[in-house]
Protein backbone atom coordinates (compact mmCIF):
# COMPACT_ATOMS: atom_id res chain seq x y z
CA UNK A 1 0.00 0.00 0.00
CA UNK A 2 1.52 3.45 -0.95
CA UNK A 3 1.65 6.16 1.29
CA UNK A 4 -1.19 7.90 -0.26
CA UNK A 5 -3.98 4.89 -0.47
CA UNK A 6 -6.27 4.56 2.43
CA UNK A 7 -5.67 2.94 5.73
CA UNK A 8 -7.54 0.54 6.23
CA UNK A 9 -9.92 0.15 9.85
CA UNK A 10 -8.14 -1.36 12.89
CA UNK A 11 -10.65 -3.71 14.30
CA UNK A 12 -9.98 -4.37 17.91
CA UNK A 13 -11.13 -8.14 16.97
CA UNK A 14 -11.22 -8.54 13.16
CA UNK A 15 -14.24 -10.73 12.61
CA UNK A 16 -13.18 -13.93 10.99
CA UNK A 17 -16.71 -16.25 11.42
CA UNK A 18 -19.54 -15.92 9.32
CA UNK A 19 -21.54 -14.77 12.19
CA UNK A 20 -19.09 -12.04 13.48
CA UNK A 21 -18.90 -10.65 10.48
CA UNK A 22 -23.03 -10.02 10.27
CA UNK A 23 -22.70 -8.88 14.00
CA UNK A 24 -20.26 -6.06 12.47
CA UNK A 25 -22.44 -5.28 9.31
CA UNK A 26 -25.33 -5.09 11.31
CA UNK A 27 -23.37 -2.43 14.09
CA UNK A 28 -22.40 -0.65 10.99
CA UNK A 29 -25.57 -0.45 9.61
CA UNK A 30 -27.33 1.23 12.51
CA UNK A 31 -24.29 3.33 12.78
CA UNK A 32 -25.02 4.49 9.27
CA UNK A 33 -28.51 5.17 9.82
CA UNK A 34 -27.96 6.53 13.27
CA UNK A 35 -25.79 8.85 11.73
CA UNK A 36 -28.23 10.12 9.07
CA UNK A 37 -30.89 10.90 11.64
CA UNK A 38 -28.42 12.73 14.00
CA UNK A 39 -25.02 13.56 12.66
CA UNK A 40 -22.32 12.19 14.00
CA UNK A 41 -21.84 14.10 17.03
CA UNK A 42 -25.20 12.90 18.69
CA UNK A 43 -24.54 9.39 18.16
CA UNK A 44 -23.69 7.65 21.23
CA UNK A 45 -22.42 4.27 21.85
CA UNK A 46 -24.95 2.88 24.61
CA UNK A 47 -28.32 4.32 21.75
CA UNK A 48 -26.19 2.28 18.90
CA UNK A 49 -25.98 -0.77 21.13
CA UNK A 50 -29.67 -0.29 22.52
CA UNK A 51 -30.93 0.02 18.76
CA UNK A 52 -28.46 -3.03 17.54
CA UNK A 53 -30.05 -5.24 19.93
CA UNK A 54 -25.85 -5.72 20.97
CA UNK A 55 -24.61 -5.50 24.08
CA UNK A 56 -21.94 -2.73 24.57
CA UNK A 57 -19.70 -5.22 25.19
CA UNK A 58 -19.28 -6.95 21.71
CA UNK A 59 -19.37 -3.73 20.06
CA UNK A 60 -16.37 -2.85 22.24
CA UNK A 61 -14.76 -6.13 21.04
CA UNK A 62 -14.66 -4.97 17.26
CA UNK A 63 -14.78 -1.11 17.60
CA UNK A 64 -12.75 0.77 20.00
CA UNK A 65 -14.66 4.05 19.79
CA UNK A 66 -17.11 5.72 17.69
CA UNK A 67 -14.50 6.81 15.37
CA UNK A 68 -13.54 3.44 14.27
CA UNK A 69 -16.94 2.70 12.89
CA UNK A 70 -16.85 6.41 11.02
CA UNK A 71 -13.91 5.49 9.86
CA UNK A 72 -15.42 2.01 8.46
CA UNK A 73 -18.43 3.51 7.03
CA UNK A 74 -16.13 6.05 5.27
CA UNK A 75 -14.00 3.26 3.93
CA UNK A 76 -16.90 1.63 2.60
CA UNK A 77 -18.19 4.73 0.86
CA UNK A 78 -14.04 5.33 -0.50
CA UNK A 79 -13.93 1.68 -2.00
CA UNK A 80 -17.14 2.13 -4.18
CA UNK A 81 -15.65 5.24 -5.14
CA UNK A 82 -12.52 4.02 -5.91
CA UNK A 83 -14.12 0.90 -7.69
CA UNK A 84 -16.22 3.30 -9.56
CA UNK A 85 -13.15 5.40 -11.23
CA UNK A 86 -10.66 2.39 -11.65
CA UNK A 87 -13.18 0.80 -13.99
CA UNK A 88 -14.31 4.43 -15.51
CA UNK A 89 -10.81 5.20 -16.45
CA UNK A 90 -9.46 1.48 -17.27
CA UNK A 91 -11.45 2.86 -21.01
CA UNK A 92 -9.78 6.14 -21.59
CA UNK A 93 -8.85 6.65 -25.06
CA UNK A 94 -7.82 10.60 -24.92
CA UNK A 95 -6.75 13.40 -22.77
CA UNK A 96 -10.27 14.93 -24.06
CA UNK A 97 -12.05 11.79 -23.26
CA UNK A 98 -10.75 11.50 -20.04
CA UNK A 99 -12.06 15.10 -19.03
CA UNK A 100 -15.78 13.89 -20.39
CA UNK A 101 -15.46 10.76 -17.72
CA UNK A 102 -14.23 13.10 -14.96
CA UNK A 103 -17.81 14.89 -15.74
CA UNK A 104 -19.52 11.70 -15.68
CA UNK A 105 -17.99 10.53 -12.40
CA UNK A 106 -19.11 13.76 -11.12
CA UNK A 107 -22.98 12.86 -12.22
CA UNK A 108 -23.03 9.48 -11.18
CA UNK A 109 -21.05 10.70 -7.26
CA UNK A 110 -24.24 12.99 -7.07
CA UNK A 111 -26.61 10.10 -8.35
CA UNK A 112 -24.98 7.81 -6.27
CA UNK A 113 -25.36 9.52 -2.88
CA UNK A 114 -28.13 11.88 -2.89
CA UNK A 115 -30.62 9.19 -1.69
CA UNK A 116 -27.79 8.23 0.43
CA UNK A 117 -28.52 10.11 3.34
CA UNK A 118 -25.81 8.30 5.65
CA UNK A 119 -23.58 9.17 3.11
CA UNK A 120 -22.82 13.26 4.46
CA UNK A 121 -23.12 12.51 7.87
CA UNK A 122 -20.16 9.81 7.56
CA UNK A 123 -17.89 12.16 5.56
CA UNK A 124 -19.22 15.54 7.33
CA UNK A 125 -18.19 13.41 10.32
CA UNK A 126 -14.23 13.66 9.75
CA UNK A 127 -14.20 16.69 12.22
CA UNK A 128 -13.92 14.39 15.49
CA UNK A 129 -11.04 12.91 14.28
CA UNK A 130 -8.10 13.87 12.98
CA UNK A 131 -7.48 10.08 11.54
CA UNK A 132 -10.54 10.38 10.02
CA UNK A 133 -9.90 13.65 7.96
CA UNK A 134 -6.35 12.17 7.23
CA UNK A 135 -8.62 8.81 5.87
CA UNK A 136 -10.31 11.39 3.53
CA UNK A 137 -7.49 13.22 2.21
CA UNK A 138 -5.72 9.56 1.68
CA UNK A 139 -8.75 8.76 -0.40
CA UNK A 140 -9.25 11.78 -2.66
CA UNK A 141 -5.40 11.47 -3.18
CA UNK A 142 -5.51 7.39 -4.51
CA UNK A 143 -8.29 8.72 -6.64
CA UNK A 144 -6.23 11.27 -8.07
CA UNK A 145 -3.35 8.56 -8.63
CA UNK A 146 -6.08 6.35 -10.45
CA UNK A 147 -7.30 9.25 -12.80
CA UNK A 148 -3.06 10.36 -13.74
CA UNK A 149 -1.79 6.48 -13.92
CA UNK A 150 -4.46 6.06 -16.81
CA UNK A 151 -4.25 9.40 -18.57
CA UNK A 152 -0.08 9.38 -18.21
CA UNK A 153 -0.18 7.54 -22.03
CA UNK A 154 -1.15 10.64 -23.80
CA UNK A 155 0.21 13.57 -22.04
CA UNK A 156 2.67 15.32 -24.49
CA UNK A 157 6.51 14.84 -23.53
CA UNK A 158 6.87 19.04 -23.05
CA UNK A 159 3.83 19.32 -20.34
CA UNK A 160 4.47 21.93 -18.02
CA UNK A 161 1.64 20.88 -15.74
CA UNK A 162 2.67 20.00 -12.48
CA UNK A 163 0.18 16.94 -12.69
CA UNK A 164 0.51 15.46 -9.23
CA UNK A 165 -0.45 18.46 -7.10
CA UNK A 166 -3.26 19.43 -9.85
CA UNK A 167 -5.14 15.82 -9.50
CA UNK A 168 -5.16 16.08 -5.95
CA UNK A 169 -6.54 19.30 -5.52
CA UNK A 170 -9.09 18.77 -8.43
CA UNK A 171 -9.94 15.37 -6.69
CA UNK A 172 -10.49 16.93 -3.23
CA UNK A 173 -12.70 19.88 -4.82
CA UNK A 174 -14.79 17.55 -6.72
CA UNK A 175 -15.54 15.45 -3.73
CA UNK A 176 -16.08 18.93 -1.90
CA UNK A 177 -18.47 19.95 -4.57
CA UNK A 178 -20.53 16.90 -4.81
CA UNK A 179 -21.26 17.15 -0.95
CA UNK A 180 -22.29 21.23 -0.98
CA UNK A 181 -24.39 19.95 -4.26
CA UNK A 182 -26.07 17.15 -2.13
CA UNK A 183 -26.85 19.87 0.39
CA UNK A 184 -28.65 22.22 -1.64
CA UNK A 185 -32.25 21.37 -3.21
CA UNK A 186 -32.01 19.67 -6.47
CA UNK A 187 -32.57 22.34 -8.94
CA UNK A 188 -29.47 24.33 -7.66
CA UNK A 189 -27.64 21.31 -6.99
CA UNK A 190 -27.94 20.87 -10.93
CA UNK A 191 -26.83 24.08 -11.50
CA UNK A 192 -23.90 23.84 -9.36
CA UNK A 193 -22.30 21.04 -10.82
CA UNK A 194 -23.30 22.35 -14.28
CA UNK A 195 -21.00 25.16 -13.97
CA UNK A 196 -17.98 22.86 -12.24
CA UNK A 197 -17.79 20.78 -14.99
CA UNK A 198 -17.34 23.60 -16.92
CA UNK A 199 -14.54 24.67 -15.16
CA UNK A 200 -13.34 21.18 -14.97
CA UNK A 201 -13.35 21.36 -18.59
CA UNK A 202 -11.30 24.28 -19.12
CA UNK A 203 -9.04 23.97 -16.56
CA UNK A 204 -8.20 20.77 -15.25
CA UNK A 205 -5.60 19.74 -17.91
CA UNK A 206 -4.82 23.32 -19.46
CA UNK A 207 -1.41 24.15 -19.76
CA UNK A 208 -0.13 27.06 -17.33
CA UNK A 209 0.62 30.91 -18.82
CA UNK A 210 4.00 30.57 -20.28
Amino acid sequence: MSPDSPAHTTFRKRPQQERSIQRVDAILAVAARLIAEKGVSAVKMTELATVAGIPIGSIYQYFPDKAAIVRALLERHANLIQQKVGEAFAAVRSLDHAVELVCGMIDWYYREFRGDPAYLGVWLGTEIDRDILQLNMQHSNHVAEIFLSNIQPFLPAESRIDLKARTQLFSHLIGASVRFAIMSDHGMSIRLLHEWKQVIRATLLAEPAA
